[in-house]
């Protein structure tokens, strides 16, 4: 499977985006679909997991400001990402998993500054 993320871009502190992942091939069958962030000199660290029956998890760092979901008749998976900081700036990754996959989307940038 092919991962393509998009939605990234220039925020003031305190604004919206919403990322969208969208997979070359159905989503229906992986176990988890997750958004993974990296910043400069930092490591990548999840930011938000959705699983197959919707059950979701959060980075306490992004808990009740962001909110992930997934659309499997469009195989896209959004981040919708709410009163945006300044520490949230990093290139965002999408991921997928299920047994024997574990896939990589290339990264979109959010970058949250005035």
């Amino acid at each position: 499977v092919q991962l393509q993320a998009c939605g990234g871009g220039l925020v003031q502190p305190g604004g919206s985006l919403r990322l969208s992942c969208a997979a070359s091939g159905s989503i229906f069958s992986f176990n988890t679909m997750s958004w993974y962030r990296q910043a400069p000199g930092k490591q990548r660290e999840l930011v938000a997991t959705i699983t197959s029956s919707g059950s979701t998890v959060y980075a306490g760092s992004v808990k009740d400001r962001f909110a992930i979901s997934r659309d499997n008749a469009k195989d896209t998976v959004y981040l919708q990402m709410n009163s945006l900081k300044p520490e949230d700036t990093a290139v965002y990754y999408c991921n997928a998993k299920r047994i024997g996959v574990n896939a990589w989307g290339e990264g979109t940038q959010v970058t949250v500054s005035s």
